[in-house]
């Protein structure tokens, strides 16, 4: 019989006479039992289904929704391990991302040659910092509306920053975005970054090349390439996959030593060849975009940074006692570091881990933007957010570090431009 709500109580009033009949009915109530059994055993697999349904759904909403339930960042060959990386301390305020970059080994030069963050250039104009021969324009993006530069594809495109000429040791840095990239998304589809002897349109003379790929529906390699007098000495396909990396915003790395090329995308290091540079001069960094659908797939640039040197801070610390640095970034206005500055501030860990007695005084410097006591304020919060990541992610006595800031009073550049605004927002780290 089918027990129905309708049908409850009826069948509850003959169980419990059936519990005070004759004891010929005992068999009649064993079975009746069996099937009580059967029965409460098939509720107990429904609710154990049913909460396992629940619980794979719940797993199921973590990786397709994403932004509902953050989805547990997986280890990468290059990327900190579980129990490898430094602890981070309760309460204190270092964003994870940090964490993610504490092994990340850029440092960037520490003489600036050329930045620009479009700040300048109006909405719609092509960038006046820039050469192209073909077509782009700064264009506004996300709820922020922040600017960034829009370039074109072409079978022989490139943009090419108006850096001067480009010494044996530098470095480059930009931000990096794309939209629009799908299963359909043509297989050539790449963005190539050149190092090239010349500042024009004419390359595959002394020239080398890294190309990331944009195709989405399959793996494509990166692509690494060098030419020395008009022949081609050395081409290669990585085997790594990025196509998840390149769907949001990034941050593209590159350390230039004599012939020696590295570049990273993010925190994890991709590229690593000795001698993929030719060995002469370098002028110029150039950008082409290569098979974009036009006004589907979309590629964007800003905070393009190109500054000398990218060596060893550490010597330079211990040998003369001080050392300035740009290349510790904050957010606009903000304590807050980006996370592609800790390679010096791994440095920094460094010597303080070989230097087990010296003691460190950081100073904060910012641009004349803005109130000037407000100024001095950010200043001093930026030099402790360098301290606290010292202190919560390797773990260096707080006493050992002394902290600073002196604003805007204390310039190396010209505060009307923005090369000079870029010089003066630095960080000192001076032995005591």
């Amino acid at each position: 019989m089918k027990i129905t709500t309708s049908n409850i109580k009826p069948f509850l009033c003959i169980l419990f006479t059936l519990c005070f009949t004759h004891s010929a009915q005992s068999q009649f109530l064993k079975k009746l039992g069996k099937k009580a059994e059967k029965a409460a055993e098939r509720a107990v697999e429904r609710r154990v289904e049913k909460e396992s349904e629940e619980k794979t759904d719940q797993v199921l909403d973590s990786i397709l929704e994403p932004k509902k339930k953050p989805k547990k960042q997986k280890d990468t060959p290059n990327s900190p391990s579980k129990g490898s990386s430094p602890n981070i301390s309760k309460g204190n305020s270092v964003s994870p991302s940090i964490e993610i970059y504490s092994k990340f080994d850029f440092v960037p030069g520490d003489k600036l040659l050329f930045y620009d963050d479009l700040s300048s250039d109006f909405v719609g104009d092509f960038p006046a910092k820039w050469n192209s021969n073909g077509s782009g324009e700064v264009v506004t993006m996300g709820e922020k509306r922040e600017k960034w530069m829009e370039l074109k594809s072409g079978r022989a495109t490139y943009y090419i920053p108006d850096t001067p000429n480009l010494p044996e040791e530098f470095t480059v840095e930009f931000d990096f975005l794309t939209a629009g990239l799908d299963k359909k998304t043509s297989s050539t589809s790449t963005f190539g970054i050149r190092l090239d002897d010349n500042n024009g349109f004419n390359t595959r003379k002394n020239t080398a090349l890294v190309e990331i790929p944009l195709c989405q529906f399959i793996n494509i390699g990166m692509v690494i390439e060098s030419w020395t007098d008009g022949k081609r000495t050395m081409r290669n396909s990585l085997d790594m996959d990025i196509r998840n990396t390149l769907q949001s915003e990034s941050h593209i790395s590159i350390a230039v030593n004599k012939q020696r090329v590295r570049l990273w995308i993010n925190e994890i290091k991709y590229v690593d060849i000795p001698r993929l540079l030719p060995s002469t001069d370098m002028k110029a960094v150039k950008f082409s975009p290569i098979s974009l659908r036009d006004g589907i797939d979309r590629v964007f640039i800003r905070n393009l940074k190109v500054a000398e040197g990218g060596v060893d801070l550490r010597r330079k610390l211990i040998s003369e006692g001080k050392i300035s640095t740009n290349g510790i970034l904050f957010e606009s206005g903000s304590a807050n570091i980006q996370p592609q500055s800790m390679g010096i501030i791994r440095q920094i860990y460094q010597v303080l881990q070989q230097e087990s007695g010296l003691t460190l005084k950081i100073v904060g410097h910012t641009d004349a933007d803005g109130n000037t006591a407000t100024n001095l304020k950010l200043s001093k919060k930026r030099a402790e957010a360098i301290k606290n990541v010292l202190t919560s992610i390797y773990n260096v006595s707080p006493g050992r570090l002394i902290t600073d800031g002196k604003g805007e009073s204390e310039p190396v550049g010209d505060n009307t431009t923005t090369d000079g605004k870029a010089k003066n927002r630095r960080v000192e780290f001076i032995k005591q």
